[in-house]
């Protein structure tokens, strides 16, 4: 970085600056670890032949500290996977179930950008199409943060919640259902290329916030990818050139993941529908069920986690469920 030819290329500098970045972090919270089981070893080794019993909580706090920290650097070595470090982009979309699945598809929108939150991530609200009466019909969420999708990938599939209908006049119990799609951010890919004669790009007034200039000014993108009939849109940025260089981004994910469905490669968990955007969305296909009644629970149908406390859950708390999908063998 000192070279004075490394800023010449922004693109690169930029990417290798963040990635130092990364690097930094990474190295501060190994060297925070050390300290936290250097002093812990050093309380263990005060303790007196009797500790009280308030002198005992103290050394238990620290040593659930201290665990909780490992299970933190530990899962990461199961992201071994070519984009465990990058970016997400995170797209849900309404299945069966009308407004309420319109609706239970915000609250999974409000679910993952608080897991985001606790997880010090980055959040960037690419496209959202609301609904007509309540919630949205589809929406695609950029995160941001080291192995976001290594943390995220596995939560791809079909999201089903159980509950008594808030739209219904007798309050009857009532089924939805919300395909979560998750990408991996890539910026090209050499291998995959896209002739501009093979994308119809399409400029419209976005509908989401952004101040005058968005909503007044055709700055949302639409592009089409011809020959796959896949369909991004970014309407979040101020500019049309800004929305469009997202939605190139989010073009390359959607293409290499069919690519890689197509050579059946590592990366697992991606629902069938890319082409439109819409999965298999019903009964029988869940991945995840969410009952707030007749009685609470969440219970993750591959690996049998449960939780009896779904309104903690629904607001991103999800680390049991993340890390027994990631470390699943």
């Amino acid at each position: 970085m000192a070279d004075s030819s490394f800023w010449q290329n922004q693109e690169a500098a930029k990417e290798a600056s963040q990635k130092l970045a990364e690097l930094k972090n990474e190295r501060e919270e190994w060297e925070n670890m050390d300290l936290i089981l250097s002093v812990l070893d050093d309380d263990v080794k005060k303790l007196p032949e009797n500790p009280s019993a308030e002198e005992m909580r103290a050394v238990e706090k620290e040593l659930k500290e201290a665990e909780k920290k490992t299970r933190e650097q530990e899962i990461k070595v199961f992201f071994s996977g070519p984009y465990d470090r990058n970016n997400v982009l995170l797209s849900i979309y309404s299945g069966a179930g009308g407004t309420e699945a319109q609706d239970w598809a915000n609250m999974l929108l409000r679910m993952y950008t608080r897991y985001a939150e606790r997880k010090g991530f980055k959040t960037n609200l690419l496209d959202i199409h609301e609904g007509q009466e309540a919630g949205i019909k589809s929406a695609t969420l950029e995160i941001r943060g080291p192995f976001a999708y290594g943390f995220l990938k596995n939560e791809s599939g079909v999201h089903r919640l159980v509950r008594l209908s808030p739209f219904n006049a007798n309050n009857l119990r009532h089924t939805s259902f919300s395909l979560v799609e998750i990408l991996p951010e890539i910026e090209k890919i050499g291998e995959i290329q896209i002739k501009p004669e093979d994308l119809r790009v399409d400029t419209y007034r976005s509908s989401g916030p952004g101040g005058q200039n968005v909503n007044k000014l055709e700055t949302a993108v639409r592009v089409t990818h011809l020959p796959t009939n896949i369909v991004v849109s970014c309407q979040i940025e101020r500019s049309q050139s800004a929305n469009r260089e997202k939605a190139m981004k989010m073009l390359y994910s959607k293409l290499y993941q069919l690519e890689t469905k197509k050579k059946q490669q590592e990366i697992t968990g991606l629902k069938a529908g890319i082409q439109s955007g819409e999965g298999t969305a019903e009964w029988g296909s869940q991945i995840r069920n969410y009952v707030l009644h007749p009685y609470k629970l969440v219970k993750d149908v591959r690996t049998g986690v449960e939780s009896v406390q779904p309104d903690q859950v629904l607001d991103g708390d999800l680390e049991e469920f993340i890390e027994a999908e990631v470390r699943k063998v």
